[in-house]
């Protein structure tokens, strides 16, 4: 047994106790070896030196002090792994010619994917203890999938910032990096729209989704009365580029921060972005609006939202719940709306959630965006055939079918389906035939090649409805295309019977 008296964590040094974590952590020699970059003889000599500097009689031993010796608050538990996690290595995937920076932490057997909020930064993320001990929390029921949006933290800095659609694409590109075939999405603040868009066009590879102090858009709308109206947002994004060198909107994030707190969130979000970038951020998140696609998340999902917070109202995070089929929702006591303030409130049901989630079939219904093309006059349809043929592989389209409608493609994602619809028009009328684009973004069912939903027949009215020479879209596709630099112009509203509603049409404007 080890010895009562025997030495303290004064007499072992720090790589003593970052080995004597991940022994704590019942990882091997080879383990620990790899993840301190130093060699398994190395590792060896540390352990030797720790059975005799603390007594132990075996590793069993040495694993059992590390558990009871700490947790965040010092010993060498949770706050010497956590650092130890904050040293593994980042890693970066290439998508669009940018590099996304990742981070791969945790031992548990679920993969779990944080999408973080406004902006993030791996390495800095874990030199506040508060948050740290939210990292490592995750990871200790997950395997914890970290990565830093494009235009943020140590991602690549586009020309411009990107779209929804875009950024969504980038945590396909991480899951692949890393071997993921499924995991659980946790998506916090501006990671939430995100988060809930991806789990309904991917439902396959999303386990579960957790959303925490989130909202569906960000401006009001008589059906959504709790956004900012225009001009207040504005004048809160104008703020924010004018106090970053100071607070960073750290006051409405986490009002109850105390110094520490607030010196690094300040440290940590100049880090992450420019002045100028966190406006336009803001700008461009301005513009999100999920509504339409809430209904179309299938995975087991769990929101959850403080009741004072300052950011987003609980009213918001109820909505979600709501609106998601099956969804639970967790109100929270408090008024702080980032993780770092009481992150054990925030991970207890997260951790319940996700140890509770079972294995299932991967469904066969998606949210996808549809294009159906009219095409004027008496046409031989290889004709057509080549034009598409040429501009879908551009724009990552799939040829599909469907009852009543003779041409149409899917999309995972709705600006490129409007740019490639925007390129047929072109491709057509220099071949000499008159033709016009529907577009639309809705649930629909795949059997192989074939697609089946009332989004089918929606898309096929909006092609019927266009001139020729123009793209049309639903106002669903528009809404979805916030901060993708596309316009739309407003141009009809049709009764649609499949849907048991007016929908408003819009025309894409060509860049």
């Amino acid at each position: 047994m080890a010895d009562p008296s025997a030495p303290t964590d004064a007499d072992v040094s720090d790589r003593e106790a970052e080995v004597l974590a991940l022994i704590g952590a019942r990882l091997s020699n080879a383990e620990i070896a790899r993840r301190l970059f130093i060699s398994v003889r190395t590792v060896e000599s540390h352990v030797s030196s720790l059975l005799r500097k603390l007594g132990a009689a075996n590793r069993r031993e040495l694993a059992n002090l590390s558990a009871s010796s700490g947790g965040p608050a010092g010993g060498f538990g949770g706050a010497t792994l956590a650092a130890v996690e904050a040293a593994a290595p980042v890693g970066y995937t290439r998508r669009d010619g940018l590099n996304i920076a990742y981070q791969v932490t945790g031992t548990g057997s679920v993969d779990l994917v944080l999408v973080a909020g406004f902006v993030s930064h791996l390495t800095l993320d874990w030199t506040e203890r508060r948050h740290a001990h939210f990292l490592h929390r995750l990871g200790t029921f997950s395997r914890l999938i970290r990565f830093d949006k494009r235009g943020t933290g140590m991602s690549d800095r586009p020309g411009t910032l990107p779209d929804l659609e875009t950024r969504m694409g980038d945590v396909a590109a991480v899951m692949d990096a890393v071997r993921s075939e499924q995991a659980v999405l946790f998506g916090y603040s501006e990671g939430g729209p995100m988060s809930i868009l991806y789990a309904a066009s991917h439902p396959d590879r999303v386990k579960g989704l957790v959303i925490y102090a989130s909202y569906a858009r960000r401006l009001w709308a008589p059906d959504y009365p709790w956004g900012d109206r225009p001009e207040d947002r504005a004048s809160y994004a104008a703020q924010v580029e004018r106090d970053w060198a100071w607070e960073a909107d750290m006051r409405q994030m986490c009002p109850h921060a105390d110094e520490e707190l607030a010196r690094w969130w300040g440290q940590r979000c100049r880090a992450a972005t420019s002045p100028g970038a966190a406006r336009a951020l803001i700008e461009m998140n301005s513009l999100v609006d999920v509504r339409e696609t809430l209904s179309a998340v299938q995975a087991p999902t769990l929101v959850l939202h403080r009741r004072h917070d300052l950011d987003s109202r609980i009213e918001e995070g109820r909505y979600i719940a709501e609106h998601i089929p099956g969804a639970r929702f967790v109100e929270l006591e408090g008024t702080d709306h980032f993780v770092a303030v009481e992150p054990d409130q925030i991970l207890d049901p997260v951790e319940e959630f996700v140890l509770g989630l079972d294995s299932s079939t991967p469904p066969v219904s998606s949210l996808t965006t549809l294009l159906a093309l009219r095409v004027e006059g008496q046409v031989e349809p290889t004709r057509v055939r080549e034009i598409l043929q040429g501009v879908l592989g551009e724009y990552r389209g799939v040829p599909a079918l469907a009852e009543q409608t003779a041409v149409l493609a899917t999309f995972d994602g709705p600006a490129r389906a409007v740019r490639c619809g925007l390129a047929i028009v072109t491709r057509a009328a220099d071949a000499g035939l008159r033709v016009s684009v529907g577009l639309h973004t809705a649930e629909v069912a795949r059997h192989g090649a074939t697609v089946s939903g009332a989004g089918v027949a929606v898309v096929q009215s909006v092609a019927d409805h266009a001139p020729r020479g123009e793209v049309w879209a639903t106002s669903t596709l528009r809404d979805l295309s916030a901060g993708s630099g596309l316009a739309f112009e407003t141009r009809a509203t049709i009764d649609v019977p499949s849907l048991d509603r007016w929908v408003e049409l819009v025309a894409a404007v060509p860049e």
